[in-house]
C-alpha cells in the first residue's frame, strides 16, 4: 500500500530528498529526535555525526564550497543551535549556500524559557540571508523549498529553518505537497546587467591604457571561471584575485599577477594603484584589499559588477555600477566587446605590461632559507610539488593560511577552501572533511597551525568513523603566528598571550584517534615525511611540522597606507 500521509519529520525527509540532498551534517538532541528517527528509517540521505555542532556547519560549508550545492546542517534546540552560530557567520561572510535546520521547544512553550530554549532566529538574524519559523507541519515542504532557493540564488548565503518539536510529532499525519516552482514577491535578484551600464563599462574598458581585472569569490561561486579566462585573454589584461577568488583563473596563467591585498603580491597591488580602469567582478572591496579607502586607487575609473546591489559603492564608489549575475554579465561584456568598433590601444597596453614586468622582477615571494630551520614557505612549495597542484586545499586562519594562498598556485575554482571574511580558526579540519565527503577519491589537505587545529580537533573522531582520509599539514611554530607577527611589528615585540607554552604530542594524539602521525623536526626530514604521507590513501595522516617560529608573512601592506604601500620584508619597503 502506497503511503499518502506523513508526519512532520517524514515531510522534512521527503522534502530534502526532493531537493536532492545527499548529506546532512549534525548532532542529535531532544527536540529533533523524531526527525532523527525518520532519518534512521531511510537510506537515501546520509547523516554525518560530528562531535560538535560548529564542526557540522564547517563540514556543510566545505561541502558547499567544493560542490556548489547547498550544505545542510541539523542541530537540536538551545546549545545545539547556538553552537552553530560561528559556522553560520562564516558562511554568511563568504556567501556560502547553507540551510541550517534547528530544533526548537514545542510551540506552546516558546517564550517560557523552557529547557534548551533559545531564540535561534533572533540570535542568527544579523548573519543569515533569511530565517523561517515553521509553525505547522503542512508548510514544511514549501518552507524548505524556499530556504534552498534563497540559499543558492542571487548572492548565496545561509538560511535558518526553525522546527518546533510539536510539528515533528510522529502521530500527526499530513499530505506531502512539494511546490513545483518558487516565487517570492519580495525577492527577485537581478540577472541581466542594465544595457546602458554594459555599454559604459565596455567603453571604459576599451579606452583604458592601464586596465586591471580584479576578480573575487563571486567568480568562483557563480562557476564562471571559463568566461573570466575568455575575457582576460580577449583583452590581454592583467588579472588579480582576492583571497576568496583564488582559482578563478589558474595561478600559473601568464596574465595572473598574483593575489591582491594585505598579503598580496607587489605587482598586483602596484598595478591596482596605477590603473586607470579597474574592472571588479564579484568582489566587495573589503578592508583586506583596500587598506586606507581614502588613498585607494585615486586615478582609476571603477567598473563594479556584482549580483548584490548593496555591495556596490558600499566602501569604494563605483563610477560604473553593473548589477547582475556574472554568468549573464560576462556574456553581455564579451558580446559588446566583440561587436564594438573601438579597439584596445595595444601599444599602450604593451607599455603597461612592461611596467608590470618590472614589478614582477622584484620577486616579492622570495625568502631566505636556512639549513637548520624549516621555513613554512618551503613546506607549502613541497606540498604543491608532491600533489602536482591538484589537491583541494582547506586552511584555518593565520600565517599558514597566507603561506598556502601565496605558495600553492591554484589551477581551478573551488580548489581553495578557506574562511576569508570571518577568519574562523577551527574551520580547516571540518571543512576538509566536508570536501572529502563530496570527493572521496581526491586528495584533500587541511593546512593549519598548532593554534587553529586544536579548536575542532575532536573531529579526528568523526574522520575515523567515516573513513575520511584527509592530510593534515600542521605548520607548528609554537605560537599564534599572525598575532605574534603583529606584536613584533606594532607592539615592540611584546608577545602577550601569543605563545603556546604547552602543546600536546600531536603525533600521539592523532594515533590515539586511530590515525597516522608523522613528526618533522628539521628540513632534512621533510621530503621523506611527505613521500610517506602521500603514499597513504586510506588513512588520515597528521603531519606535525616544526617550522621557524620567527618567520613573518610578506609582502604586507603598511597600515593606513595606499593599496601599494607595502613591506617587502622586515624593514624593507616595496
Amino acid at each position: 500500500m502506497v503511503q499518502t500521509q506523513f508526519n512532520g519529520s517524514e515531510l522534512v525527509v521527503k522534502a530534502l530528498k526532493a531537493l536532492e540532498v545527499e548529506y546532512i551534517f549534525g548532532y542529535p538532541g531532544g527536540s529533533v529526535l523524531d526527525l532523527y528517527d525518520a532519518l534512521f528509517q531511510q537510506s537515501d540521505i546520509e547523516h554525518v555525526l560530528v562531535r560538535h555542532e560548529q564542526a557540522a556547519t564547517h563540514m556543510a560549508d566545505g561541502y558547499a564550497r567544493a560542490t556548489g550545492e547547498v550544505g545542510v546542517v541539523l542541530a537540536t534546540s538551545g546549545p545545539g543551535a547556538t553552537n552553530c552560530i560561528t559556522g553560520i557567520a562564516t558562511a554568511y561572510m563568504d556567501s556560502i549556500p547553507m540551510v541550517v535546520l534547528s530544533g526548537q521547544v514545542p510551540s506552546n512553550l516558546i517564550g517560557d524559557d523552557a529547557f534548551q530554549e533559545t531564540d535561534i532566529v533572533g540570535c542568527s538574524r544579523p548573519i543569515v540571508k533569511h530565517s523561517f519559523n515553521c509553525r505547522s507541519a503542512e508548510e514544511i515542504p514549501t518552507v524548505l523549498a524556499k530556504a534552498f532557493y534563497l540559499a543558492n540564488s542571487g548572492r548565496p548565503g545561509p538560511v535558518v529553518v526553525e522546527l518546533p518539536k510539536d510539528i515533528l510529532n510522529p502521530q500527526l499525519k499530513f499530505e506531502f505537497k512539494m511546490p513545483n516552482q518558487i516565487e517570492m514577491r519580495t525577492y527577485n535578484p537581478s540577472v541581466k546587467g542594465h544595457g546602458k551600464q554594459i555599454k559604459k563599462a565596455v567603453e571604459a574598458i576599451l579606452n583604458a591604457k592601464r586596465l586591471v581585472i580584479y576578480s573575487g569569490g563571486g567568480v568562483v561561486l557563480s562557476d564562471t571561471s571559463d568566461k573570466l579566462k575568455e575575457l582576460v585573454e580577449t583583452l590581454n589584461a592583467p588579472i588579480t584575485n582576492t583571497l576568496m577568488g583564488l582559482g578563478g583563473i589558474s595561478g600559473t596563467h601568464p596574465n595572473f599577477i598574483g593575489m591582491l591585498g594585505m598579503h598580496g603580491s607587489v605587482e598586483a597591488n602596484k598595478a591596482m594603484a596605477n590603473a586607470d580602469v579597474i574592472l571588479a567582478l564579484g568582489a566587495r572591496f573589503d578592508d583586506r584589499v583596500t587598506n586606507n579607502v581614502k588613498k585607494f586607487c585615486p586615478n582609476a575609473t571603477i567598473v563594479h559588477v556584482d549580483v548584490d546591489p548593496t555591495s556596490i559603492s558600499k566602501t569604494i564608489k563605483a563610477h560604473i555600477p553593473v548589477v547582475g549575475c556574472l554568468a549573464t554579465v560576462f556574456d553581455q561584456l564579451l558580446s559588446a566587446i566583440n561587436a564594438s568598433s573601438e579597439r584596445i590601444d595595444r601599444a599602450a597596453q604593451e607599455v603597461w605590461w612592461e611596467e608590470i614586468t618590472k614589478w614582477r622582477a622584484q620577486k616579492c615571494l622570495a625568502y631566505e632559507t636556512n639549513p637548520e630551520v624549516l621555513k613554512p614557505q618551503t613546506v607549502i612549495e613541497k606540498v604543491y610539488e608532491i600533489t602536482n597542484g591538484d589537491a583541494y586545499v582547506c586552511s584555518d586562519v593565520g600565517q599558514h593560511q597566507m603561506f598556502a594562498a601565496q605558495y600553492y598556485p591554484f589551477k581551478n575554482p573551488r580548489q581553495w577552501i578557506n574562511s576569508g571574511g570571518l577568519g574562523t580558526m577551527g574551520f580547516g579540519l571540518p571543512a576538509a572533511m566536508g570536501v572529502k565527503m563530496a570527493f572521496p577519491e581526491n586528495e584533500v589537505l587541511c593546512v593549519t597551525g598548532d593554534g587553529s587545529i586544536q579548536m575542532n580537533i575532536q573531529e579526528l573522531s568523526t574522520c575515523l568513523q567515516y573513513g575520511l582520509a584527509v592530510k593534515i599539514i600542521s605548520l607548528n611554530n609554537r605560537s599564534l603566528g599572525m598575532v605574534r607577527q603583529w606584536q613584533d611589528m606594532q607592539y615592540g615585540g611584546r608577545h602577550s598571550s601569543s605563545y603556546m607554552e604547552s602543546l600536546p604530542d600531536f603525533v600521539a594524539l592523532a594515533e590515539s584517534y586511530g590515525h597516522i602521525g608523522i613528526k618533522v623536526d628539521s628540513p632534512d626530514q621533510l621530503d621523506e615525511a611527505l613521500e610517506k604521507a602521500f603514499s597513504i590513501n586510506d588513512r588520515l595522516v597528521f603531519l606535525d611540522i616544526r617550522v621557524d617560529e620567527k618567520e613573518h608573512v610578506y609582502p604586507m601592506q603598511i597600515k593606513l597606507g595606499a593599496v601599494d604601500d607595502m613591506w617587502l620584508k622586515k624593514g624593507v619597503k616595496a
